[in-house]
């Protein structure tokens, strides 16, 4: 067993737990990171399957993530555009294909103006309830003790339209049923992009990858620590007392002054606090959950959707796969598709054989983009479910009830233990950027501490 001292101790290898590490340096600081992987990035992970290059978890940068640009700017990182030229491809109910241009769904007169009039309804209460303490609102409370599915049913009498602005919270986003989460978690969720305009905007929210992969940030922000990032080390014990703390990893031992907890709140229970955290963090943390959903990664000899003048881009929430689009990598002259399968309808396909599944998916990517679809050259499965320190996709949101109960306290210190994720985030939350910016702010806090 190794045992060392440092200033602060990180629990996790992913963005904001290198993020924090990094600042922490910057200010002066020793620090260590323990990951309990093999490798460093949590749930960004670029990876060869069968000769292909996969991002295997998030991948994509949007216009509105400074940090996120920030930080690949300062790495000298390059990105590159998403295709998205020629025409999107949506499914009715009925399983009608038609392509379209555009934001909105190519739907009947009357669905498109109550869906339209829905998104209006949504940025006026994002705009009004805001990002940074929704929680705080008059309304909170109400809000958040309707599900989502009965506001949208309080909303409209237009099945259509509820399903397809259903769709961009709970499948596309939060990967949970909409009967599961809260109207002010799907309006948190809308808030951290900005507006519920920007969520249905997939050239928006979808905009740039990263040449060589999203990994390639955790790899470079580890980079930079050199010897102070610790692999194959799950932290099983945390003993704290009001000046400082020893993390106990299966390999060493950290005594440090300060500890910053950086991995999803469903892993917490993972670790052996000791002294106990206190009643509230117990409560707050079981109702918490991430949600469930299978990222397919379908490669091609090459993007034949684009010579039937697709972008590559396909909706439906009556699909299996209930979204899609063209993933093809930075100068590949392979064509790359890739499509989501969530909540209750991933839990039926787990069900099924590996070769049934596959069939099943393949099947629901043909309707979209034809026979071709069915024979891809290489063909896999994210399940982030299966992975260990992890247990989900692609974030922690509240049960109902949970966002107005807990949320002020999501983020607050327990004595010397910190706690910094995506999963915490304001802007940016469940995405590289909100990694980022708690990291910065969790860093800042215990420098301010450690100088006083």
């Amino acid at each position: 067993m190794t045992d060392i001292t440092r200033d602060v101790v990180i629990v996790g290898a992913g963005v904001s737990g290198l993020t924090a590490a990094n600042e922490l340096v910057k200010a002066g600081k020793t620090v260590a990171v323990l990951e309990a992987r093999d490798r460093v990035g949590g749930r960004l992970w670029t990876r060869e399957i069968d000769g292909a290059m996969l991002e295997i978890g998030g991948q994509w940068v949007s216009p509105d993530q400074d940090a996120l640009i920030g930080t690949l700017e300062d790495l000298g990182l390059e990105t590159y555009s998403r295709y998205r030229e020629g025409d999107s491809v949506y499914i009715d109910a009925d399983g009608a294909l038609t392509t379209f241009t555009g934001e909105i769904f190519p739907v009947s007169a009357e669905t498109q103006r109550e869906m339209e009039r829905l998104i209006g309804v949504l940025d006026e209460l994002v705009a009004e309830i805001g990002i940074a303490a929704p929680w705080d609102h008059p309304r909170a409370k109400e809000l958040d003790t309707i599900t989502w599915k009965a506001w949208l049913e309080a909303q409209t009498e237009d099945q259509e339209a509820r399903d397809n602005i259903g769709l961009f919270i709970a499948e596309a986003m939060l990967t949970k049923p909409s009967h599961a989460i809260s109207a002010l978690q799907a309006i948190q969720m809308a808030a951290s992009a900005g507006s519920f305009t920007h969520l249905v905007d997939s050239d928006f929210i979808l905009d740039k990858r990263v040449v060589g992969g999203l990994q390639s940030v955790p790899i470079a922000l580890a980079e930079k620590l050199g010897g102070d990032v610790f692999l194959n080390q799950p932290v099983r014990r945390i003993e704290h007392d009001d000046d400082s703390v020893t993390v106990v990893a299966d390999g060493m031992t950290v005594s440090a002054k300060r500890v910053i907890v950086a991995v999803p709140p469903n892993l917490y229970s993972r670790i052996d606090f000791q002294p106990a955290l206190p009643r509230r963090q117990h409560q707050m943390h079981q109702h918490l959950s991430l949600g469930l959903v299978i990222k397919v990664h379908a490669v091609y000899d090459r993007p034949f959707w684009r010579e039937a003048g697709l972008s590559g881009t396909a909706f439906s929430p009556y699909e299996t796969v209930h979204e899609a689009y063209d993933n093809t990598n930075h100068g590949d002259s392979k064509g790359t598709l890739v499509g989501f399968v969530s909540d209750e309808t991933a839990d039926g396909l787990f069900e099924l054989s590996e070769e049934e599944r596959k069939h099943r998916i393949l099947t629901s990517l043909s309707h979209y983009y034809g026979e071709q679809a069915l024979t891809p050259e290489v063909y896999y499965e994210s399940d982030w479910g299966t992975e260990e320190w992890t247990r989900g996709a692609y974030a922690a949101s509240f049960d109902l009830g949970g966002l107005s109960r807990y949320g002020a306290d999501l983020r607050t210190p327990v004595g010397v233990i910190h706690w910094s994720c995506s999963d915490l985030a304001a802007e940016g939350f469940q995405h590289v950027d909100g990694a980022i910016r708690v990291g910065r702010e969790t860093a800042a806090v215990i420098a301010d501490e450690l100088n006083a």
